[in-house]
């Protein structure tokens, strides 16, 4: 056990010991001395925390009785965090050569930076949007659910939500990141509360993001280092996987957006929302 570590690592898990194993593995193949490695278990079934036990000795474990969902499970290894910086990753991911260290080293650079996002790539070699998004303002939504945002990649008008007006290979600040790869200060953290335990599986980041920006700190994307996601792997693509993105549209909207707007307008944004969920639980009935 790290007793004064320079970073802590936080790994939620539920149900992908394989790819928990794989992420860990890649974890400590460049890993510094000075890590803290913290695994949270959301009660998985398939023997993931015997199998993180018997592999990795020196993880710290919490094994939850229950599955608390992403925001209070991470919440839960925080409380074992050490370090001055604390870097949320997904046990569906695999580590690139020094991202972690390179990240860190540039977040160390910059003291107005309080969280961090390295170039998170799918398995196709393609970016995974969630780690360099605008916020989900009404117009923003509007734009990308219309593909307004595809037909119109390069105007910032339109594509505000993918921010793909902004130059993925530079190194800039952007307002939302991925929790698949957070690295954030602590102190930062701990202003903002951690994780809002109002959601439960889907638009944490979001939240998270929007409330480090309210306390005046600046989010940045790093290209220079990146991670490959098997991204949805904890995730089924079923009825309560919709219902928790729908209920994270509808909690982030009335907490931000609901009253910058007219009556009317309120209202319109719920009604599409629902407009929303009944359509992708139709798109998923009629693919099973």
């Amino acid at each position: 056990m790290v007793e004064d570590p320079d970073l802590s690592i936080i790994i939620l898990n539920y149900n992908v010991k394989d790819l928990l194993l794989q992420c860990l593995e890649s974890v400590f193949k460049n890993k510094s001395q000075n890590w803290q490695v913290i695994v949270v278990d959301n009660a998985s079934s398939d023997n993931s925390v015997e199998a993180v036990k018997k592999k990795f000795p020196q993880v710290e474990i919490i094994k939850n009785q229950s599955n608390l969902g992403f925001a209070v499970g991470n919440n839960e290894g925080v409380r074992l965090a050490k370090a001055p910086v604390v870097f949320f990753l997904n046990p569906d991911t695999v580590i690139i050569k020094q991202a972690i260290q390179k990240t860190y080293d540039y977040l160390m650079g910059n003291p107005d930076i309080g969280a961090i996002t390295c170039r998170v790539e799918l398995p196709d070699g393609k970016l995974d949007y969630s780690c360099h998004r605008g916020f989900p303002t009404p117009w923003n939504s509007f734009c990308y659910f219309l593909g307004l945002a595809k037909i119109f990649p390069k105007w910032k008008i339109f594509s505000g939500y993918t921010a793909t007006y902004l130059d993925i290979h530079k190194t800039h600040e952007i307002d939302c990141l991925t929790g698949a790869f957070l690295m954030v200060r602590k102190i930062a953290g701990q202003q903002i509360g951690w994780w809002d335990k109002d959601y439960f599986w889907n638009g944490e980041d979001i939240e998270f993001c929007y409330s480090l920006k309210q306390k005046g700190w600046k989010i940045y994307f790093f290209p220079e280092a990146k991670i490959i996601h098997y991204k949805g792997s904890s995730a089924r693509k079923e009825k309560a996987t919709i219902s928790h993105g729908i209920s994270a549209m509808r909690i982030f909207y009335k907490k931000h957006y609901y009253y910058q707007y007219p009556p009317i307008l309120r209202d319109v944004v719920l009604w599409g929302v629902k407009f929303l969920e009944h359509y992708r639980r139709t798109k998923l009935w009629i693919s099973q």
